[in-house]
């Protein structure tokens, strides 16, 4: 049913994590992002921004990038995990669009600071690392009374916050200064779901890249 484009990052581990839940078929094309793969025009069609993950939806012939707006897609079109109407598909809505505005951003460049920058920037290093506590605290806040995110309902906001949040060592985060995320992170790890998305593709191979001709022999593939 799905062609998804996907690298083990946390953003795409938020659609293995949903097309997991939905319990639908679909297949992975490996976009080694170290590699260049994302500049290949045959993704770059797909997804201009050159960013993982994008989706195409065989069933209705459609193609799809950036994170939120999949799982967006997804939840309406099979009615799971984003209310329809009213106050809580808000809920939901507003935590996935701070995922996809705060936490994801400040954290992607905590990573970047912390372990990828050509040298050493402290006022980077203390910015980002403190910005990423501060979001961190937000969520603490807000699972001091709800089971997931947005309520007690599992949703696509989970989806897009869990990956980024496993990462806390890697953010220099303690876990144990924030409780709440902390029972989160057991109840959404004891998901089956959770951990079937999770470990998907797992022996990604970073070493391996495509080329463009390579690229559109598997996209005519999938869509036979």
């Amino acid at each position: 049913m799905y062609t998804l484009f996907y690298a083990p990052t946390p953003n795409g581990k938020k659609i293995t994590l949903m097309l997991e839940a939905l319990n639908v078929s679909y297949q992975v094309i490996p976009i080694n992002i170290r590699k260049g793969d994302q500049f290949l025009p045959s993704f770059l069609a797909i997804s201009p921004n050159n960013r993982i993950p994008a989706l195409i939806d065989h069933e209705n012939n459609i193609a799809i990038f950036e994170s939120g707006a999949i799982l967006t897609y997804l939840a309406e079109k099979h009615g799971q995990f984003l209310p329809a109407q009213g106050a809580d598909r808000y809920a939901v809505l507003q935590w996935l669009y701070w995922q996809m505005g705060g936490l994801g951003p400040m954290a992607g460049q905590n990573h970047h600071f912390n372990h990828y920058a050509p040298e050493v920037v402290p006022y980077g290093i203390k910015r980002y690392t403190e910005e990423t506590a501060r979001l961190y605290g937000v969520l603490n806040n807000q699972l001091a009374d709800k089971r997931y995110v947005a309520g007690n309902e599992y949703s696509i906001a989970d989806m897009a916050i869990y990956p980024w949040v496993t990462l806390y060592e890697h953010q220099k985060q303690d876990l144990s200064q924030y409780p709440h995320i902390s029972r989160y992170m057991q109840t959404m790890a004891a998901r089956d779901d959770v951990q079937r998305g999770m470990q998907k593709y797992a022996d990604f191979d970073w070493e391996t890249s495509l080329t463009e001709a390579q690229l559109q022999a598997l996209l005519q593939n999938h869509q036979a």
